[in-house]
């Protein structure tokens, strides 16, 4: 039986898995996004649910000054002697760290520190005891670095040793170490998160090398390749319960000519073969495709999510996000009873900061997104709706505004230096429906009544092409979300979401 790839759509990269049992847990990098390290539980490896993240608490992740596609980088998820750890680099402020939990699903540790540099850290314990504490030195060319720490306080136990520097490519990062048969064998990334994206290995009889590299490397690529999945690389392996082992991978899926991509980089899956010599390969000779015809494990589906969230809960959902560190001031699910309310801040979404932000990441190129809004805004310039988010630079968004003493409802696009209103009209009831309509090239935004049946009333376009990574930069992906500002000053009136829908397509 089939599955599709990516397993996780939408900006979800850097995957690092872990198995317990029957149960598997995997997380994935967060940047600049609040609360940090997304974390997905599963039964067979392909069906995912959503179960919380890994730092809730701004102690854990002060993102407050994080610059696009800065803040929290690669994980590595491992489960020891009944206790999870996750580490992980804020690039932002403080450098590599882990925290730990007995209970994934609640609170993990403030984190510990280690005082080794560069970033996507991996943690791997031997058995006699020893843990090693394994990095990308940070830079183009030099590889990988290792040292051995006290799990209990992150001091490092050992210098800091270069242990590989990889086939050749550029930016050998992503270690993960793992003994199998008797062999230490080092799985890395190297080519750059992009088009020329790779994973290769090594092995050796000691968990700090020398590493033999495999003469059949790249384990896995899609460079040079017309495939529809692109850049893959950043594996980590796990063997299941059945004895057959896995690697989970980003990847990208980009569309049109030249080729962009916009939903950010994503989550595949595909089964680890080993040779007679013991050396593994991914996929079909490191090639994966959209279709595996393997079944991983027994089917085990979780319910669906639900379409809408009408805002009736205490806490927000597990795939709601904030941009940055949110203000406890600007956002309220009790302030007004099954709403969402938001207070705009003096924070822009042109700003490097935490506006009044709350989203969910685009998973799916065609989609409907739709949100009921109440906004009442007091003072000429303040604003909120509904955005397509890339970046600071790169965003489209249909709002309700003040203008020159009068609300207005706005379509407006910011494309890097380029910032226009491109259509406005003057809006006078109390709620406005905000739509928008995905395709693969484009967004349609729309209006409706919440009181007249039939189509939203469309209102403005932009392609998806200028929200991609080729043309806005950064590591991260696409973000539909409700917002609220001041333009500059914290906004007089509230607003208020009754509702929020994403409705998939494909």
């Amino acid at each position: 039986m089939a599955f599709q790839n990516p397993i996780l759509c939408g900006f979800h990269p850097d995957p690092s898995i872990c198995r317990v049992g029957e149960d598997y847990y995997l997380a994935v990098s967060s940047f600049e996004y609040f609360p940090g390290v997304p974390l997905f539980h599963s039964k067979d490896l392909v069906n995912w649910r959503a179960i919380g993240h890994c730092l809730t608490r701004a102690s854990q992740v002060p993102l407050d000054d994080a610059p696009s596609s800065k803040g929290i980088y690669a994980p590595t998820l491992r489960f020891h002697n009944g206790i999870f750890y996750m580490a992980t680099t804020n690039v932002s402020g403080g450098g590599n760290f882990y925290v730990w939990t007995r209970d994934i699903e609640a609170e993990w540790s403030e984190p510990i520190w280690v005082d080794q540099r560069g970033i996507d850290p991996d943690l791997f314990f031997d058995g006699d005891g020893s843990v090693y504490f394994t990095t990308s030195s940070g830079e183009a060319t030099t590889g990988i670095v290792q040292s051995r720490i006290d799990i209990e306080t992150g001091k490092r136990l050992s210098e800091v040793l270069i242990i590989w520097t990889g086939t050749g490519g550029q930016y050998p990062e992503a270690p993960h170490l793992y003994k199998i048969s008797g062999w230490y064998y080092l799985l890395i990334a190297e080519g750059g998160t992009e088009y020329g994206h790779m994973a290769t290995i090594a092995r050796s009889r000691r968990p700090d090398g020398p590493f033999e590299a495999f003469s059949g490397n790249p384990i896995l690529t899609h460079r040079s390749s017309a495939l529809p999945i692109q850049a893959t690389g950043h594996a980590d392996f796990v063997q299941a319960q059945d004895g057959r082992w896995w690697a989970v991978f980003l990847g990208i899926r980009p569309v049109g000519y030249p080729r962009r991509h916009h939903l950010g980089r994503e989550t595949f899956l595909a089964q680890v073969y080993w040779d007679a010599e013991g050396w593994p390969k991914i996929g079909e000779n490191g090639r994966v495709g959209e279709t595996v015809d393997i079944e991983p494990l027994p089917s085990h589906p979780f319910p669906p999510s639900p379409a809408r969230d009408d805002f009736d809960q205490p806490q927000l959902e597990a795939g709601w996000t904030f941009l940055r560190n949110p203000q406890s001031t600007d956002w309220s699910l009790v302030e007004r009873a099954g709403h969402l309310t938001l207070h705009g801040s003096a924070v822009t979404l042109n700003d490097c900061g935490a506006p009044a932000f709350v989203g969910q990441r685009q998973q799916h190129f065609q989609c409907i997104c739709r949100t009921a809004m109440r906004f009442e805004p007091g003072l000429d310039g303040e604003e909120a709706g509904l955005t397509v988010f890339m970046n600071e630079r790169f965003h489209y968004e249909i709002a309700l505004t003040r203008k020159n003493g009068r609300k207005r409802l706005i379509f407006r696009r910011c494309v890097g230096s380029l910032q226009k209103v491109e259509r406005e009209q003057d809006w006078e009831r109390d709620v406005v429906v905000l739509n928008l309509s995905a395709e693969p090239d484009r967004y349609t935004f729309g209006y409706a009544h919440p009181d007249r049946p039939g189509p939203p009333v469309p209102f403005g376009e932009g392609e998806s092409s200028l929200l991609a990574t080729e043309v806005a930069g950064g590591f991260t992906g696409v973000f539909l979300a409700m917002y609220a500002t001041g333009a500059g000053k914290r906004s007089s009136s509230p607003a208020y979401f009754d509702w929020f829908e994403y409705l998939p397509r494909s």
